[in-house]
Order: C-alpha cells, then structure tokens, then sequence
C-alpha cells in the first residue's frame, strides 16, 4: 500500500500514516527509493540496492516519532474528561508537534512538523491554516531554542521538509 492510498480519506491522521509508511522505506532504501516506491509501488525496491543486514540508507529517520499528543479521548463526555486528566497527568501538553526527528543538522538540533490536513492549508498570510494558538506558540518557542518547525499540509509535503533538512548541507 502507497502513500496516497494510506492517506486517501484526506484526514490529518492518515497523511501522517502516510509520512511513517514512507520514512520506513526511505530509512531502509533511500529518498530516491521511498520517491520511486510512492509513485510505482512496490516495483521500486526491484530497484533497491538495499540487502537484509544492509546499514540503513539514510540514519537520520532512525528515531523519526509521533508524539501522540491527539485524537479520540473516549465515545462520552465522561470519559474524554477522565482520559484527559490521565493525559495531562503523563505530562500531554496542548500545543505540542505531531513529529519530531531527534537529528541535528547546522544551527538546529532536531525538527518539529505539525501536521495538518490538505484543506487547511492557509489561503492568505494572516490565516492561521488549522494551527491553535498553542501550536503557533510551541512552533516561536521550538526556533526560539534552536530546533526546526514545520508546518505540513501533507504527507508528500511532510517528506520534502524531512529531506530538505536532512539532506541539508550548511555553509561554513
């Protein structure tokens, strides 16, 4: 299954499937694989050089996450509460990045990618593009210290940041 079947019904949840699908294979096979694999299925890794026990092609994906900090809490407002408080008492916070890649490159430390849906994306420069105040505030807070952050209106724009940034070569 291609990234754009996983990430079909258009949902913010899905194009983040779809951005996990395709940095697995890119972790193990490379960008231009993962590009190949996402357009042509699964004839791409005919074209893989990679071997089981291969070191991986691009390392830096290797502790790529999710940060579940979202989604269902519960079917009734009883529980959506209770299971809000065990959140917030784990230490959940409200605002927080859907990713994060622990991968240090130039001045930045590691990168923040909030995800949203295709549709929100912003349709001026004053929209907000689905971000909650929260989010735009964790993103000022995460440059503020050093780390990067993205907004990602897709799967396939989420993995042109993560390529970008990581294929990255800073001036010296």
């Amino acid at each position: 299954m291609t990234p754009d079947k996983l990430a079909k019904s258009g949902t913010e949840h899905a194009h983040q499937v779809a951005l996990f699908a395709y940095t697995a294979v890119a972790y193990r096979h490379g960008f231009d694989v993962a590009d190949d694999w996402s357009k042509n299925g699964n004839e791409a890794f005919k074209r893989s050089k990679y071997k089981a026990g291969d070191p991986p092609a691009v390392p830096a994906l290797e502790w790529f996450h999710a940060i579940p900090n979202g989604g269902s809490r519960g079917d009734d407002d009883k529980s959506r509460k209770i299971r809000g408080a065990q959140l917030k008492a784990e230490g959940v916070r409200q605002g927080v990045s859907d990713t994060f890649l622990p991968w240090p490159v130039g001045q930045w430390h590691g990168l923040y990618i909030e995800m949203k849906k295709p549709d929100q994306r912003p349709k001026t420069s004053k929209s907000k593009g689905g971000m909650s105040d929260e989010q735009i505030q964790f993103g000022e807070y995460a440059k503020r210290v050093g780390f990067g952050f993205m907004t990602c209106y897709s799967w396939e724009h989420a993995a042109s940041v993560l390529r970008s940034y990581i294929e990255w070569q800073p001036k010296e």
